[in-house]
């Protein structure tokens, strides 16, 4: 079967295995020769457990001829950010000052995917610490694009994004804090659900309490991110901020009517500079999503107070992640991570309160606008998938990009709102390029977010398109 295995989506291949219709054995061999073909020029998987996989495949196969199911990912192939812990497994975080750490636990999305059957290949790429939509870094190189080698496949979840659009994998995990599920989803034409703050809790988290990274999958197909979501979502004692709600919320039917439900409808989110490739693409969309019923109009929340807020507490965060590392190795940090560190240096208690106080006003602001509208549809990203050896965007239709941050904004300004958010495909550019768009929730209302990406993902061809060789 081959790739065509490897190309069903999760949730067919879940149930292939439970039916017998084919082993996870077979799965995995599958996408074992995927990583084999075409990792050498992508670069999606940098530290792999093949060895291990086999026997834990072997297992699921054993446990299944006996009448036992592991959990909904029973048998289905798997792989890891490189910023999660992997217990006995490599766990870099993309930099060189942990080249060679091997973590004692995992962390709990891995534990929940290992523990529900999933069967973990290994890990996937991710800029330093996570710090840019980009991902390259000095232990594993840059990673490419599967639509275009020589384009960027985005960042920071850019291995698991990659892994998932060419079938190495079932699914990914990842992180999102200024994008980065929804920025490689979009760039390599898969699906990327940012959740809701502590809809999937994470654990070890120096920062438990910190409410804009999050954890969460990345798939082909919507289905396959509410399968995830049955799994990765759910309270657990070890995070303080994890939502009581279990992830068997996430196995109700997908399939509701949108008959008249009004989405705001904000290509440039309130002034952005984004490329016309991306607009058309967003433009297009609004129609199928009136084609499923929706009342769309054009309307942008006020989200200017959101740029000062993310840059500000992300600023913050990264100094504190900084200050925490061993300081005779600090010089071997990339420029951009120390310049972000440096930024949160000076930052006052005045200064944090204040933006705390924007940060309430901020929440009552998107509250009153969803009130009116029940979704969201804007861009992803400003721009469409840029050079791979270039850091980051320095200009947007002719607007100066100040930071290696400063052209994420178009996520960034959602993650600030602490809505939940998706990335799911919607089209390409005229050079073959993926082009996904953002629908936006209302505050914790994941599952109604999800039904809306999937009546948009029957209505819309672009997640049948595999990549170029793939």
């Amino acid at each position: 079967m081959g790739s065509d295995l490897t190309f069903l989506s999760a949730t067919d291949q879940a149930d292939g295995i439970r039916q017998r219709q084919f082993t996870a054995s077979a799965l995995l061999r599958a996408c074992i020769d995927q990583v084999e073909r075409l990792n050498p020029s992508l670069n999606a998987i940098v530290t792999r457990t093949f060895e291990e996989a086999q026997v834990r495949a072997h297992e699921a196969d054993a446990a299944l001829s006996r009448g036992e199911i592991w959990g909904p990912l029973h048998g289905l192939v798997v792989a890891h950010k490189d910023l999660f812990s992997t217990k006995g497994v490599r766990t870099t975080y993309g930099s060189k000052i942990y080249e060679h750490h091997v973590p004692e636990v995992d962390a709990l999305p891995v534990e929940r995917l290992k523990g529900a059957g999933g069967v973990s290949i290994g890990k996937t790429n991710t800029p330093e610490f996570g710090a840019g939509s980009q991902t390259f870094n000095e232990v594993f190189g840059a990673t490419c694009n599967p639509y275009d080698l020589t384009k960027t496949c985005g960042g920071s979840s850019g291995g698991a994004a990659v892994a998932v659009a060419t079938g190495m994998v079932s699914l990914a995990d990842g992180t999102d804090l200024g994008g980065s599920l929804r920025n490689p989803a979009n760039f390599c034409n898969v699906v990327g659900l940012r959740p809701s703050p502590g809809r999937v809790p994470n654990w070890p988290d120096n920062l438990p309490w910190f409410p804009y990274s999050v954890a969460g999958p990345i798939a082909r197909t919507v289905q396959d991110i509410a399968l995830a979501m049955q799994v990765m979502a759910g309270p657990d004692p070890r995070s303080p901020i994890a939502l009581e709600t279990p992830g068997s919320h996430f196995a109700q039917p997908l399939k509701r009517s949108f008959q008249g439900v009004r989405v705001a409808f904000s290509p440039t989110l309130g002034g952005l500079p984004v490329e016309r490739a991306v607009l058309d693409v967003l433009v297009e969309s609004a129609e199928h999503l009136r084609r499923i019923g929706c009342e769309v109009i054009d309307e942008d929340p006020d989200l200017q107070s959101a740029d000062e807020i993310f840059e500000i507490w992300r600023a913050w965060r990264m100094e504190l992640r900084v200050a925490t590392l061993p300081a005779d190795r600090r010089h071997l940090l990339k420029d951009t991570v120390i310049w972000n560190a440096q930024q949160g240096e000076p930052l006052t208690g005045p200064q944090l309160s204040r933006v705390e106080s924007r940060h309430a006003d901020l929440f009552h602001c998107m509250r009153r606008f969803m009130e009116r509208f029940e979704f969201i549809l804007a861009p992803v990203n400003q721009v469409v998938p840029f050079p791979v050896d270039v850091p980051y965007p320095t200009e947007i239709e002719g607007v100066v990009m100040e930071h290696y941050i400063d052209w994420q904004k178009s996520c960034y300004r959602i993650s600030a709102c602490g809505n939940p958010a998706i990335s799911v495909p919607a089209g390409f550019t005229s050079t073959g390029l993926p082009v996904g768009v953002q629908l936006i929730g209302r505050h914790r209302d994941d599952f109604g977010l999800l039904q809306l990406a999937h009546a948009f993902e029957t209505v819309s061809p672009a997640a049948r398109r595999r990549p170029p060789g793939a």
